[in-house]
Order: structure tokens, then sequence, then C-alpha cells
């Protein structure tokens, strides 16, 4: 039985030989147009990927030509119901490929990369200890508070970031449980090490591989927090000797809900089902003191209780191929060409500070955030969408302790409208952030700089006051 039916097929980005010149990957939503508060109507530049990219056309096909014959998946005899079973466990076996799995991991789909980490933390052992950067999205940095948790702060090169791992790992509290033995003679107990492997602030590249070793010389595991890296460069488990990997469909350019959890099976085979319910148990059975005894699944299936979003699953496999078909080579070095483009333009406008970590000359994919002197961020990305229909954020990105390591000590920029409310004691801060990707238009970059250097030297040309705490175009009055 085939795992996919017919849809229509995607070609790869180009045929140029010029990767700086190839096309941009069809999405949805390509040829939007929305309404400018000025008047008129433009084509809307999305340029949001970091947040939720566009679907690829591919997958809308793919999952389209699916739709008619969806059924439930492990639960039935029927033909619509074996075929949704095959589809689905065939994607996840593009999804391992996709991932360079080795033979032994599991590839568990859930909600999301925040899904995905939260299953994570409950599947580890009693005494282990957690090591997070202050970096993370909250998706990778919060999931762990249960755990016995060192939080290290933010580092200013990759090297740094190896050094301060390791000087971390080598002092680890000891665990009296614990029967191995550190390098140092002290008792250890199980260490998980959590990093991303591209940050949603900077767009700047972590040294996943020099973190990875670190971490196993010292007896620990490591996850990747692959959100941002998957979408933009290849990801393999087994080169990159990391322990798991987590990503969302929603950045992968694939909707409808769907995540991935994908390493190592032992600790999760050892965990209480992350959800109690059909699909996790193998066999449950009444006891004759009346309580149930449950056997439970120690595959995959041990934490996907429930009927499975399918065809969020679906749309993931579905982008893996599209992504890895279409060639990470052509589309690594045509978002470099967009990078540049960017960063070009940012800077020849000396009020615009572009934030980073580890420097101007880090490689980084296609996210870069920033801040304009004399303007509140909500107020720049208000008027960008209003004024130019340009999508980009502004915020401080479910990141808030590193973006407020990035600010740092500045002061409250001025701003029409919508400063978000800060803390109790903590300054009012957020940046603006555009990112892009495999569907992005030169155009859209193009138009993104231009408004850039306009709102700068002119200002907005609309009056704007704040609703519901965000910036939002008074018309009432025109500026």
């Amino acid at each position: 039985m085939s795992a996919r039916p017919a849809a229509a097929q995607v070609t790869s980005a180009t045929e140029s030989t010029d990767p700086c010149c190839a096309e941009p990957l069809p999405v949805l939503g390509r040829d939007v147009t929305v309404p400018l508060v000025t008047g008129g109507e433009v084509t809307y530049a999305a340029l949001d990927y970091a947040a939720s990219a566009p679907a690829l056309q591919r997958v809308w096909d793919d999952v389209a030509a699916y739709a008619p014959y969806y059924g439930s998946v492990h639960r039935g005899a029927g033909y619509l119901s074996q075929l949704s079973t095959d589809l689905f466990e065939n994607s996840r076996t593009a999804v391992a490929e996709f991932l360079g799995c080795r033979e032994d991991d599991q590839v568990i789909f859930t909600r999301s990369t925040t899904d995905s980490l939260n299953l994570l933390a409950a599947a580890l052992p009693a005494d282990c200890q957690v090591f997070v950067f202050e970096t993370e999205h909250h998706a990778s940095l919060l999931p762990w508070r249960d755990a016995r948790v060192t939080y290290l702060n933010a580092p200013r090169t990759p090297d740094e970031a190896v050094q301060t791992l390791e000087r971390a790992l080598a002092d680890r509290d000891p665990s009296p449980s614990s029967q191995l033995r550190s390098s140092r003679g002290g008792p250890t107990g199980p260490a998980l090490v959590c990093v991303t492997g591209a940050s949603n602030v900077t767009g700047e590249l972590w040294p996943v591989r020099e973190l990875a070793a670190a971490a196993h010389a010292h007896g620990a595991r490591i996850v990747l927090d692959a959100a941002q890296l998957a979408p933009h460069h290849p990801v393999s488990i087994d080169e990159l000797d990391v322990d798991w990997v987590a990503f969302s469909g929603h950045k992968l350019y694939a909707p409808f809900g769907s995540g991935v959890l994908a390493g190592r099976s032992d600790w999760l085979r050892g965990a209480e089902p992350y959800l109690a319910g059909g699909g996790a148990s193998r066999k449950v059975a009444r006891r004759t003191d009346g309580g149930v005894d449950v056997e439970w699944h120690d595959t995959a299936a041990r934490h996907e209780a429930g009927s499975p979003n399918v065809i969020g699953v679906y749309s993931i496999a579905s982008a893996c191929k599209a992504l890895t078909e279409a060639g990470f080579d052509e589309l690594v070095a045509r978002e470099r060409h967009l990078i540049a483009k960017v960063r070009e333009g940012l800077a020849e406008v000396p009020a615009v500070r572009v934030l980073s970590l580890f420097g101007d000359d880090a490689p980084r994919v296609g996210v870069i955030s920033f801040v304009v002197d004399g303007w509140n961020s909500s107020h720049f990305a208000a008027a960008l969408s209003a004024e130019y229909g340009i999508g980009v954020r502004d915020g401080l990105f479910c990141a808030h302790p590193l973006v407020r390591t990035l600010l740092g000590s500045e002061p409250d920029e001025p701003g029409e409208c919508g400063a978000p409310e800060a803390a109790p004691g903590e300054k009012s801060l957020n940046a603006i952030r555009v990112s892009f990707g495999a569907g992005t238009p030169d155009e859209h970059v193009e138009r993104f700089v231009r408004a850039v250097k306009e709102l700068v030297a002119d200002g907005a040309r609309w009056s704007y006051r704040t609703e519901d705490g965000r910036c939002v175009p008074d018309t009432s009055v025109a500026a």
C-alpha cells in the first residue's frame, strides 16, 4: 500500500546554477494583499518566519491529496484506517531519515517543541541535574523547573559557551543515589544539557557538536532545541552526536500543530507515559481488589496516547521531504544572500542597533533582532505593518532573559504607544525581529530595508495608540 496518495509535486527550488539567484520555494500566502492605513493595498511581506513559517505549497498539496482518505490511526481494519496508519508510520520513517537518527532511536510525535521538551522533562530519571543557558527560548528554559536545574549565564563567544558548560558539569552537584563516578572522583548522577541550535532572537548558530562532546565527556546527555535550526540547516542526530532533537512543524513550513522528539529510547521507555490513555497501553485488566493493571508500550506509542494528529504528522514528513529535495546547500546559500541584504541595509542606518551575542561575523540563520534609537519597538513594528504591509515581531520573543541581557542598561526608549508592561523593578524593554526563510522573495527584504530607512528618516505617516497592550493605527485621525 502506498504511504502517500498521489499529490502535486514541487520540483527543486531552482534550475539556476547560481544559488543566490535561486527562486524561493512556493509557499501559501505569497500573493495575499493587505490594506495600508495610508490607502491602497500591497502584497503582504511575511517576515515573521521565526514565529510560524508559511506552509509550503508542496505540503498543502500533499495534505489535500490525502484528506479524502483520512481515517483512524492504529484503530481500524478498514481500508482508510489501514492507509492512514501506514501513512502515519511512514511519516515517522521520513522524519527519522531527515534527522539522521540512529538505528535504535525513537521518533515521538508531539504537539510542538514545547510539548516535546516537557515530555522529556517528565521522563528524566531521579536525581537528574539539568544545565541550560539563560539564552534559551522559554520552551527549552522552563520545562526543567521540577528538576535540579542550573541556569548558565549568556556566553559572548561560542568558545565561552563550551567552557562555561564544561566548568558547570565538572562542578555539578553530587548525587548520593548514583553509583557512577566522575573524573574528579566524586559521585555523580544523571545529567542533561539543553541547548538551542540557532537563537530565536539573534539567529546565531550555537556550537552544538562541541557542546555535545563536552556533555558526553562529563557523563551527561544533551537535547537539541532545533526549532529554529531545522528549517534552515540540515540536522543530523548522528553527526552532531546529540541524544535528542526537538522541533515544531509550524516553523518547518508544516501547519496543523504537530512536533517531534527524536532520540535515545531508554529514558523514554523507563518513564511513565506522558499521557495515560488509549494507544499508550498494550494491555489493561481489572484486578481482584477492584483496581486496574496496565502494561504500557515500550515503543514511541508509550508517549502518544489518544488519536494522533495524522494530518499534522504527515505535513511534517512532507516538509522534510520537500526541503531535502530542494537541497539544503541551495537553501542555505540563498538565505545567506538575504541575510546579507538585510544586515547591509540596516548597517546603513546609524539609529539601528542589531542584537548579537557572538558578534557580526558569527554564522546565523535568517533571524535578526534590532532596536531603533528614538522608537519604541512596538510602535516601529506597527508602522511597518500598517504603512508598508510588512509583518515582523516585536517584544521579548519568549526569550525574556536573553533579550533583557542584550538590551542591558539601555534607557527606556520614547514611543508613541505600545510599550509592553515591565515586571516590578524592571524597565520596559522590547526589540524588533525580522525573520525569513526558504519562501522569502528578495522583494520582501528589500521593501523592509527601504521601510526602515524611511521610518527613521521621516517618521511614521500615521498616528498610533495603545489598544489591549498593542500599538495600532489610530483610525480616528490621520498623522
